[in-house]
């Protein structure tokens, strides 16, 4: 069975709480298949400290407004110049509990 997930990308606001969903996104991805947290999660926190590609993951670019019925989970990825990246990681779409908030060596540490 497939682990289906979104990546957002949200820009850090003031006022916003990491571990809600982000009122307004600029990019999402689709990934159909490892999207738990030790797999896609620990690719995306690779990739932005070491500034390489996913790896080997093929992602789909969507339309910002795209729904997906079936997701395991959704990924934000929050970035403000002058301040540190975080993630934040939903679990089980239709309920929304955040499973995760922190940096990207923070999900490292704990998943990988």
């Amino acid at each position: 069975m497939s682990t289906r997930a979104q990546v957002r990308f949200a820009t850090r606001e003031s006022g916003q709480s990491f571990n809600q969903h982000a009122s307004a996104i600029h990019a999402q991805f689709y990934r159909h298949t490892d999207g738990y947290p030790e797999g896609l999660g620990v690719d995306i926190a690779n990739s932005l400290i070491n500034s390489t590609a996913v790896n080997g993951r093929s992602w789909e670019i969507e339309s910002l407004t795209a729904k997906h019925g079936d997701l395991e989970y959704i990924y934000y990825v929050w970035q403000s110049p002058g301040k540190d990246t975080y993630i934040s990681i939903f679990e089980d779409y239709k309920h929304g509990e955040c499973v995760f908030v922190g940096t990207p060596l923070e999900l490292i540490n704990k998943y990988e």
